[in-house]
């Protein structure tokens, strides 16, 4: 399965922030959209990061509870990976495993276009090898 199959049934929707939010109004803005990671755009709307739930943690574990005045561009991870919406799911959930990364955007050369999780990978994965699998079962049933 492609990612542009994955988001035509996901949703295209992106949240994001920008570079000059507090990570205080980030971290209530997690809470309410009940998501992970928001992708951090500039004035142009260009990706110029990510900031994700663990990264405000950190910030807190290493600062304490003033973190959460600083704003994104402090704490938010600037060299971001992003998928295509040509890419499989198989070859994204190894590049994800590979670096550690729980969320991508997917961009159109500099467009972007989508989010996803490792979760969102996950179950794409699990629901494409239970159709298969009852396909095959129909397929020797049927004789």
């Amino acid at each position: 399965m492609l990612i542009n199959q994955l988001l035509s049934t996901k949703g295209r929707e992106v949240y994001t922030v920008t570079p000059d939010d507090s990570l205080s109004s980030v971290a209530a803005l997690l809470y309410t959209r009940k998501v992970g990671a928001f992708i951090v755009l500039d004035r142009t709307d260009r990706v110029v990061g990510i900031v994700s739930e663990r990264d405000i943690i950190r910030a807190i574990a290493i600062s304490g509870g003033q973190a959460l005045g600083q704003p994104v561009s402090n704490i938010m991870t600037r060299e971001v990976f992003s998928a295509s919406p040509g890419e499989t799911i198989e070859a994204l959930l190894g590049h994800m495993t590979d670096r550690r990364i729980r969320h991508l955007p997917v961009m159109e050369g500099e467009r972007l276009v989508g989010i996803v999780s490792i979760g969102d990978l996950v179950k794409a994965k699990i629901a494409a090898t239970e159709y298969e699998a009852q396909t095959l079962k129909a397929y020797i049933t049927a004789g």
